[in-house]
């Protein structure tokens, strides 16, 4: 009897089942709450026409996943850099500055489709990993660094477009774009889903595989988590901020070639914001600030989220100075309850 209450007082005793924390999970799956609630809200205040809703209607549902894929791109580029606790705010005028080189490449330039994109997306990555060395390796903040870039991109696409818009005609002659380029205007599957959307998915599925699938993605996730650690581990820590960089570099000129395919010109002026935008859907998604997690899946449907809202704002002829308000104070609350859930936690430790 006394061994049998020995061995009892003697044996570990068993941890504490660990509670739900169903806040934690609601922001989590922010995102998908976000959209479900937007999509409810577009439901009823929807505009009605001929008693059917304006908000459902297939056209209008083409015309926001059109408008989400540009910066939707961004934003897959934009979850790498913010899982390794980096921002990158260039990427607005890279894509201003990548529509504006493609444009001219084709037009004045004479060159073919496929060389002029090799040279676009090049130019974007390189960019974008100009802008990670020289953070990395002179231990700069990345705020500091990509703003400076903004202000680089958005110059060069002046200085080469002469603050005008480079139309693009198509043809075979000189000064003529090739036919085929036209197609990123264009809707397939009846005329209901945008090329820009495909691109858009593709890249994300892309990205998605590489994040979750890969040796690089588990990089990326362990530098965000503990960069101290992961390099006394011995990963290529300074190699793998790099290479998170030029991947935004690299989507924002795909954003850039989207973007002139889609309306037929290059301009220096465009793209303002949509870092803006991109943060926005990145954090909405679930991604940490603080670095160390984050979803690709949840980017998307922060993304389309968005798109979603606006498209509402806009159904109910809502000022758009107010759509800029709605995102920016979106941003600030995913972040505020992204550090109540790291206090929670801290709490619960």
């Amino acid at each position: 009897m006394n061994d049998a209450a020995t061995a009892l007082k003697s044996a570990p005793a068993r941890p504490a089942p660990r509670r739900l924390d169903f806040f934690a999970v609601a922001v989590r799956f922010q995102s998908v709450i976000g959209l479900i609630l937007v999509a409810i809200g577009g439901v009823i205040f929807s505009p009605r026409r001929h008693g059917s809703i304006l908000f459902l209607a297939p056209d209008n549902i083409a015309n926001i996943v059109r408008a989400i894929s540009e910066t939707g791109i961004i934003a897959v580029g934009m979850t790498f850099v913010i899982i390794t606790a980096g921002i990158d705010l260039s990427v607005g005028a890279l894509l201003s500055l990548s529509s504006v080189l493609t444009a001219t490449i084709m037009t004045t330039w004479g060159w073919g489709l496929v060389p002029t994109l090799l040279f676009v997306l090049i130019c974007g990555a390189a960019f974008g990993a100009t802008q990670g060395v020289i953070s990395t390796k002179f231990r700069l903040e990345p705020f500091i660094v990509t703003l400076a870039g903004l202000q680089t991109a958005r110059g060069l696409a002046l200085v080469i477009s002469g603050n005008q818009y480079i139309n693009i005609s198509y043809g075979d002659g000189p000064g003529l774009a090739p036919p085929i380029f036209s197609v990123l205007g264009d809707r397939l599957f009846n005329n209901t889903v945008p090329v820009a959307t495909l691109v858009f998915v593709v890249v994300a599925i892309v990205a998605t595989f590489v994040l979750n699938l890969t040796r690089f993605g588990r990089y990326v996730f362990a530098v965000g988590g503990n960069e101290r650690a992961a390099r006394l581990s011995g990963m290529p820590v300074t190699l793998v901020k790099i290479s998170v960089y030029a991947i935004t570099g690299l989507v924002s000129a795909i954003a850039g070639v989207v973007h002139a395919g889609q309306f037929n010109f290059g301009s220096a002026n465009d793209g303002t914001g949509y870092e803006l935008t991109a943060i926005a859907a990145v954090v909405i998604g679930g991604t940490s600030l603080f670095g160390g997690s984050g979803s690709m899946i949840g980017t998307v449907a922060g993304a389309v989220m968005l798109g979603a809202l606006a498209n509402v704002l806009q159904l109910n002829n809502i000022n758009a100075a107010l759509q800029l308000l709605a995102t920016g104070a979106i941003i600030v609350l995913a972040a505020v309850l992204q550090s109540l859930v790291r206090r929670r936690e801290g709490l619960g430790r």
